[in-house]
């Protein structure tokens, strides 16, 4: 990927500049697109509103529209709908591992319960489905549709992760590209649709590689990153019994002893700050932390590449910066 001292500090709003005016209406498209007059709906769609965070996927479809020179009337909405999809996992992500905070506000399942978070995933799906089948574009619905199933089968292979400490490389692959890559794709070629095939493919595969490199790099900050700056507690995957990159890349170097204070932490309900923290400092001396960020780096150097498909443009500039963004970003 190239390197210049000014990348590791681009921001996410001068990666948006090109697409800032589409992305103030894709905010009132959302709250649109939601609205509903059931009360229960409406109290939670107004806090989910509140938390939906940087707009990076809408941003990666509004972008790669501009990239591929795609007439593509509705962008705005296609975005909104991007972001419905996104807000839908968490939402439901949230209920399955119990958590109490997203970006440092209370989960949907914290403020109301564990029921009323399965149903608004589902309704946030459902509104998803209705504006894209309002929109009568049978390939938009046949990308979103694809990514929604890939997404809820990763939630599966995170579930059936059953003996942590044998939880591989190639696993963590498959579980990362379902779960987080695949939305990332899809909304690149989403935005790419109307542009030529040559560039839907490459943008396609662009998210694909950036998505990758995004998850990992987010999975670094849990090991890196104190609360303020993930939004979540620090630690927050190892307490949880998640198994991500740096700890698999560990795992192999650690001696008996070390492997078994990884074990003591699988095995222990709700683990100490003190055995997570020994845990995380093992991780780094072994060298876990940096074969996740050159692991991260290789899927960047990937994304890159396919922008090699595209007529030079502020919007392909842009989704460049996006990759430095994803692996560096530590707020």
């Amino acid at each position: 990927m190239t390197t210049h001292p000014d990348l590791a500090r681009v921001s996410l709003g001068a990666i948006q500049r090109p697409v800032a005016v589409a992305l103030d209406d894709v905010a009132g498209e959302l709250g649109r697109i939601v609205a509903g007059d059931f009360p229960v709906i409406a109290a939670a769609n107004e806090h989910l509103l509140q938390m939906k965070g940087k707009l990076f996927r809408p941003t990666l479809l509004l972008l790669s529209q501009q990239a591929a020179d795609a007439d593509e009337p509705r962008v705005v909405t296609l975005a909104a709908v991007v972001e419905l999809i996104h807000l839908a996992t968490l939402v439901h992500d949230d209920s399955v591992d119990h958590s109490a905070l997203r970006r440092g506000m209370p989960t949907i399942n914290a403020l109301f319960s564990h029921q009323i978070a399965v149903i608004m995933g589902d309704y946030l799906y459902s509104r998803a489905i209705i504006e894209l089948v309002n929109l009568g574009d049978l390939e938009a619905l046949r990308v979103f549709a694809r990514v929604t199933n890939e997404m809820t089968v990763g939630e599966m292979y995170q579930l059936e992760a059953h003996d942590r400490l044998a939880y591989s490389e190639v696993q963590y692959d498959q579980l990362i590209r379902a779960k987080t890559a695949s939305l990332l794709s899809g909304a690149c070629e989403v935005g790419a649709l109307r542009g030529s095939a040559t560039a839907r493919a490459a943008l396609a595969r662009f998210g694909m590689h950036l998505g990758m490199a995004f998850q990992i790099a987010d999975d670094l900050l849990d090991y890196t990153q104190p609360e303020h700056v993930t939004g979540k507690p620090f630690g927050l995957d190892l307490k949880e019994h998640k198994v991500t990159l740096p700890l698999i890349a560990a795992l192999s170097r650690m001696t008996a002893a070390e492997r078994s204070l990884v074990g003591r932490l699988m095995d222990t309900d709700a683990p100490s700050d003190d055995i997570v923290g020994e845990v995380i400092r093992v991780v780094e001396r072994v060298g876990g932390l940096e074969y996740a960020r050159r692991r991260a780096l290789d899927r960047a150097q990937q994304a890159e590449a396919e922008l090699d498909a595209l007529a030079p443009s502020v919007a392909r500039d842009a989704l460049r910066d996006s990759i430095t963004y994803a692996v560096e970003r530590h707020s």
